[in-house]
């Protein structure tokens, strides 16, 4: 089925040298940018990570450091990056978790201006998760009836994904479910706004949810001694625990929006 798209979208998958969003890095990025009208764009890079790639990751996906030592920066190539996706919403498989939140990462080391938080994200494996609970060949497998060839290249699992999704709306459109409270809901519609909001898992305030908003809008930790608990709250009773995660092992982004909070805090004063 063909996507109906207000705006671009941006299929993407990352290869990484691991799964550490505050400390791993990009060794290669592929999209696919889908356009209103069907016309499509593609893009693939591999990238210098500036650090070693561990043997495991590199069993993974194939991609060793010699194979990166001539590769741009992601620094030197993030600009070029950012402009392939302004304007765009965004897809991938397992993105809401890992692909965004890194990308976002990296964007903010070489101190590109994006804010990604404006932008719809739909997340394949969510969908497929909470349809049939699979993996993306399995997802292919069973939606597309192929299989997976050269699993973890970059390019292969985002056309993969980019297939798989097109094939959830055949297969899911107006296709009535009931949720936990019995009532009978449609879950799947051809509509980017819907699609984002049904492969959520939280209502993140940052990438990796450690601050998400509660059911009356408001931020809160969701981690640690503090969870469940108004952010404003904890910075006005606990003044150290600002600067505990600021010198922590956090990501960037998460780093960026606490701070943005407490900033807004300040001025209300």
């Amino acid at each position: 089925m063909k996507l109906n798209l207000k705006n671009p979208i941006v299929f993407l998958d990352l290869e990484t040298t691991g799964i550490n969003v505050a400390s791993d890095r990009i060794v290669e990025i592929a999209m696919i940018k889908i356009f209103p009208d069907g016309k499509e764009e593609e893009k693939c890079m591999r990238i210098n990570p500036q650090m070693p790639i561990p043997e495991r990751s590199s069993m993974i996906h194939g991609i060793k450091d010699e194979d990166v030592k001539d590769a741009p920066t992601f620094q030197e190539v993030a600009k070029s990056i950012a402009n392939f996706m302004e304007g765009c919403d965004f897809a991938g498989f397992n993105s809401n978790r890992f692909d965004i939140p890194l990308l976002a990462e990296e964007f903010i080391r070489a101190d590109i201006d994006i804010d990604l938080k404006k932008r719809k994200f739909i997340d394949v494996q969510a969908i497929f998760h909470k349809m049939e609970k699979r993996t993306l060949a399995a997802a292919l497998k069973f939606y597309c009836g192929k299989n997976l060839e050269d699993a973890h290249s970059a390019l292969a699992d985002t056309r993969a994904t980019y297939e798989v999704m097109q094939a959830q709306l055949d297969m899911y459109e107006n296709k009535e479910i009931e949720d936990e409270k019995g009532n009978h809901i449609i879950p799947i519609q051809n509509d980017v706004n819907m699609l984002s909001n049904f492969s959520a898992y939280d209502r993140n305030v940052d990438f990796m949810g450690r601050i998400v908003y509660n059911e009356k809008g408001v931020e809160v930790f969701n981690f640690g001694k503090n969870k469940g608990r108004s952010v404003d709250d904890v910075l006005r009773e606990q003044p150290g625990y600002y600067s505990w995660i600021m010198n922590g092992d956090f990501p960037l982004y998460t780093k960026k929006v606490l701070t943005a909070i407490k900033l807004r805090a300040l001025t209300k004063e």
